[in-house]
Order: C-alpha cells, then sequence, then structure tokens
C-alpha cells in the first residue's frame, strides 16, 4: 500500500515537475519584462528632467545670468555625465571662474578621451587663469588626437613664437597654411615668424599675401617696411 502510494506520488511529482518549471519562467520573464519596463519608464523621466534642466540653462545664459544658469545643473548633476561636466565647465568659465571650470573640464576629459571640444575649453580655462605653464601640455594632448587640429597647431605656434623660438613656431605654421593657404592669421604669422628667422624674402612673400586678403594691413605693412 506504501509502496503504490509512492509509486502514486512519485508519477505526480514527475507530471507537475514540467508544469512547475515552465510557470517559474513564465512568471521570471514576466519580472523581468516588468522590471525592464519600470527601468526605461524611470530612465524616460529622468531622461526629461535632465533636457528641462538644460532647457532651464539655456534662458538663463541668454540673459548673461551665468550663476543662475549653474543652478538647473547642479541639482541633477551627475558626475559621471560628460554633457553636465562639459556645460558646468563653460558657464563656470563665463562667469570666470576659471579654477572650478578646470574641475569640470578635466572630468569631462577623463570620461571622453578623445574630446578635443573639452580640451579646448580646459585650455582656455588654463590659459585666462594665467597657467600658461600648463597649457603647452593641453595643446599637445590635443594634437596627439588630432595631429591637423588647426586651431591648435596655431596656438601651439604662438606659444613658440612668443617665447622667441621661432624655427618651431614655424613648423605649426607651416602645417595650417599648407591646410589653407588663404587664412590671413597663418600667413601673417608665417610672414613675422620668417622675418625673425632672417628669411626676409619668405616674408615678404607672405606679407603680399596678407595684403591680397586685407588690404592695407597695418601689420604686413609694417613688416615689409622693414624689410626695404
Amino acid at each position: 500500500m506504501a509502496k503504490d502510494i509512492l509509486v502514486k506520488n512519485k508519477h505526480a511529482i514527475q507530471s507537475t515537475q514540467p508544469y512547475r518549471r515552465s510557470d517559474m519562467e513564465t512568471l521570471i520573464k514576466s519580472i523581468g519584462l516588468t522590471l525592464a519596463l519600470f527601468i526605461s519608464v524611470m530612465s524616460y523621466g529622468q531622461n526629461e528632467i535632465i533636457q528641462k534642466a538644460f532647457s532651464e540653462s539655456y534662458v538663463s545664459e541668454n540673459e548673461k545670468n551665468y550663476v543662475a544658469a549653474l543652478v538647473p545643473l547642479k541639482k541633477v548633476y551627475d558626475e559621471k555625465s560628460y554633457e553636465l561636466n562639459l556645460r558646468i565647465g563653460y558657464l563656470l568659465f563665463l562667469n570666470e571662474n576659471y579654477s572650478e571650470s578646470k574641475l569640470y573640464y578635466t572630468k569631462a576629459c577623463n570620461l571622453e578621451s578623445k574630446s578635443i571640444e573639452a580640451r579646448l575649453g580646459l585650455a582656455n580655462a588654463i590659459f585666462s587663469n594665467a597657467e600658461y605653464s600648463l597649457l603647452k601640455a593641453v595643446y599637445e594632448e590635443i594634437l596627439r588626437i588630432d595631429p591637423n587640429h588647426s586651431v591648435t597647431n596655431y596656438r601651439l605656434g604662438l606659444i613658440y613664437y612668443y617665447a622667441k623660438d621661432y624655427a618651431t613656431a614655424l613648423t605649426f605654421f607651416k602645417k595650417i597654411n599648407a591646410m589653407y593657404p588663404f587664412d590671413y592669421d597663418s600667413l601673417l604669422m608665417m610672414g613675422w615668424t620668417n622675418y625673425f628667422l632672417g628669411k626676409t624674402t619668405d616674408a615678404k612673400l607672405y606679407f603680399n599675401k596678407v595684403l591680397l586678403y586685407n588690404p592695407g594691413d597695418t601689420s604686413a605693412t609694417e613688416g615689409l617696411d622693414l624689410i626695404k
């Protein structure tokens, strides 16, 4: 009798196991879908909140109220958000809080290792804070990402030019001039850099090109007068 009951129970267990496993799988899938939907809804809601914060920030920025523009962003601040760090760094720069601006731009650089825009912002904050010794390293970092970045090549050229390292400065100005042969700034700097290197024939050539771009240009005219 006991054996019969055991056999019957065994058959009952065997017959119900597939049903229970299937039921459990369905339940797990249902919970998973519900959780995914919940996360999606929460994420969508959070995105809307952040978008609203950016929108409010732009309104205050347009009114040149940079302190007010920071308020909505600080309320939703997430240190892992590249966009928030970049935006806050920019607003702090506009508000002339250069030291704090550097901190947020640096965070943005760390979050997006190839970001040039964040490094240009960082360079602007460093320059405005008169930390010139740090400036060259930031520009060199940008050129490792994009060797032909014209703005950075020009600014590095200026750093070497004002340090009177004209030979090095010329390498940067040449690179820009090759990409933008009729660019005013590079033409003018090619003229003056060649002049200080004693290459007066080349200097004269570039000063005259400047006058094609901007007839009567005082700097180019001064350079030509010195060569005569």
